[in-house]
């Protein structure tokens, strides 16, 4: 069966649907289940703990936002086929990330974050940048993104209460697809990125974070 191949403009267009499902629709996922879906029904949470999950699940889900748009931009920019289809498969992934915090803001009455558009925006040309740059380094990018999450799953891991059993059902497993990308795109040739690139983007996932907790 011949496989079809696509073009820069069909890209493109798959990209903008992307965008629009990501920020406004429904997002495509894969087949996994919610992780919190096998939890006990919902602990009593003060209003304090509540308030925190909630803040701390509309960053997850900003997060996740970003990451969506950083890994398709990467996808439309990259040189080797083998390394696109990493990149759209980790975007699927981050996909079931999106939603499973979407749901989780919601059940716990909160909001998501009123800037998730700039997010997207900002993130998708930086994504699209690495890939320019080549292949090496877009994967050293996703290396270090990932690893910088995975610090970040561990402070709201600390952060949430410990009687909010389906946030952290979602966050650890979260917390082990984002250390899987990053392996992959390390064995996939991902280069060492300098220290002042790794420090800016600390810096810039930082400003993202403590934004989302509150707009």
């Amino acid at each position: 069966m011949e496989i079809r191949q696509y073009s820069p403009l069909d890209r493109l267009v798959m990209n903008v649907d992307q965008a629009l499902r990501t920020l406004v629709g429904k997002p495509l996922v894969t087949e996994r289940p919610n992780p919190a879906r096998d939890c006990v029904e919902e602990t009593d949470l003060s209003a304090a703990e509540k308030d925190r999950s909630v803040r701390l699940m509309r960053v997850n889900h900003s997060g996740e936002v970003a990451a969506q748009a950083l890994y398709q931009g990467q996808a439309l920019t990259a040189r080797l086929d083998g390394v696109r289809e990493r990149m759209e498969r980790a975007a699927d992934e981050e996909n079931d990330h999106l939603e499973w915090c979407e749901q989780r803001v919601r059940e716990l009455g909160g909001r998501l974050s009123l800037l998730n558009p700039v997010w997207y925006l900002g993130s998708f040309a930086i994504g699209a940048g690495a890939g320019l740059v080549g292949d090496r380094w877009s994967l050293g990018f996703v290396v270090e993104t990932e690893k910088q999450v995975v610090d970040h799953l561990d402070k709201h891991l600390e952060q949430i209460s410990e009687k909010d059993v389906k946030s952290r059902a979602i966050l650890e497993q979260m917390k082990q697809d984002e250390a899987r990308h990053g392996a992959a795109a390390r064995l996939a040739g991902g280069a060492d990125l300098p220290p002042p690139v790794r420090k800016l983007m600390r810096l810039t996932s930082n400003i993202m974070t403590g934004t989302a907790a509150l707009v």
